[in-house]
């Protein structure tokens, strides 16, 4: 029985070293390619050195960028291609989708579109992007043949207010283990033999990056390291120009090691989550999966994520309260309650199979 063809499109690409999508395209490869014939869109901006295939699955190179505005057309390119050979298209991010009414014009292949976490909401994106990503939004929703949601809020949101029921699959967290810090990893980061708080994120306005940093600013008797791409945006360079010189703040650049990333946060005291947009995010569960205790921004994506059981703050002054508060006991069940929750929700071969009979279902 020939195997299904699967286009996935919308993520910078593989190997990853990006984001949640790039993630999770990098495990649906390792689990599914035995069971489909799998292709990824990648972007060459991003590889000087480009496979033809990586995890059995084969690898595509648009030569645009993945993100920022040339991202429209780097989809809508990936479609239109993905169109004339794949039986299912995986469409990660809604930002090309406003071509798929025409797409469904010209064929029945099944399309399954991951919204993200309402990507238009971002405080990144000025009106007129906001406007398009919204409406991108919609047309992905009602031209899909299934609408993934990685949270039970975007679900509620997408039956609220399109009528449509989505399914519901977050991400795995199980490719994360907890590693002792190494001598190596100890000299060129001395200041993690003290105890720290830690944040792995984008550097952006909505995970809260000023709140937390000037928070800490004013707690010097705790540390905070922070990874993340400060030299990318205005933002993240005036951020970093701001509260680098803290002796208690420690703003490192991307590493896109799993060891040393672990390693890092493995041995955190807690974890700091600052996120206030989007859905499930994988660094999230990540920590969740690495039993860490987490102090999280108290946004609802957040909560349902992590069951209501993490410490949630709302302000600075709340998370200043929470930090000169806190004790070890406390933080050893909230760090017992997220692994248990991870346990049971954030794993790979859940959201793999999940997948899967996605791809196995028929076209409308």
């Amino acid at each position: 029985m020939r195997q299904k063809k699967i286009a996935i499109i919308g993520v910078v690409g593989l190997p990853a070293k990006y984001g949640g999508f790039e993630t999770l395209t990098e495990y649906l490869t390792k689990h599914l390619t035995n069971s489909f014939d799998v292709t990824v869109y990648c972007s060459s901006v991003f590889y000087s050195k480009k496979l033809k295939r990586y995890n059995n699955a084969n690898l595509k190179y648009i030569p645009l960028n993945a993100n920022g505005v040339q991202s429209i057309l780097y989809d809508i390119i990936s479609i239109f291609n993905a169109v004339f050979y794949a039986d299912v298209l995986l469409i990660l991010g809604v930002s090309g989708c406003i071509v798929l009414p025409f797409i469904k014009l010209i064929s029945n292949k099944l399309i399954i579109v991951n919204i993200d976490g309402l990507e238009w909401k971002r405080a990144k994106w000025g009106r007129v992007a906001k406007m398009f990503l919204k409406y991108s939004e919609k047309i992905a929703v009602n031209y899909a043949d299934s609408v993934v949601s990685d949270n039970k809020v975007i679900q509620d949101y997408v039956k609220y207010v399109y009528n449509i029921n989505s399914e519901l699959i977050a991400y795995g967290a199980n490719h994360t283990k907890k590693e002792a810090l190494s001598v190596k990893v100890l000299s060129e980061y001395p200041f993690l033999a003290e105890k720290y708080a830690f944040k792995v994120c984008r550097i952006e306005p909505e995970n809260n990056i000023y709140l937390i940093l000037h928070t800490f600013s004013q707690h010097p008797s705790l540390s905070i390291v922070v990874i993340g791409n400060w030299n990318n945006s205005n933002y993240g360079k005036e951020m970093k120009l701001k509260f680098n010189n803290f002796e208690n703040i420690h703003l490192l650049d991307p590493i896109y090691e799993q060891n040393i990333l672990n390693q890092i946060r493995s041995n955190c005291y807690v974890y700091v989550h600052g996120h206030s947009a989007g859905g499930t995010n994988p660094s999230l569960v990540e920590a969740m999966f690495l039993e860490l205790p987490i102090i999280t921004y108290g946004v609802n994506y957040n909560v349902e994520t992590t069951a209501n059981k993490a410490k949630y703050f709302a302000n600075k002054n709340e998370l200043f309260k929470i930090l000169s508060n806190i004790n070890q006991e406390e933080l050893n069940v909230v760090a017992k309650d997220m692994k248990n929750v991870a346990n049971k929700i954030y794993t790979w071969e859940a959201v793999t199979a999940d997948y899967a009979n996605l791809f196995l279902q028929n076209s409308k």
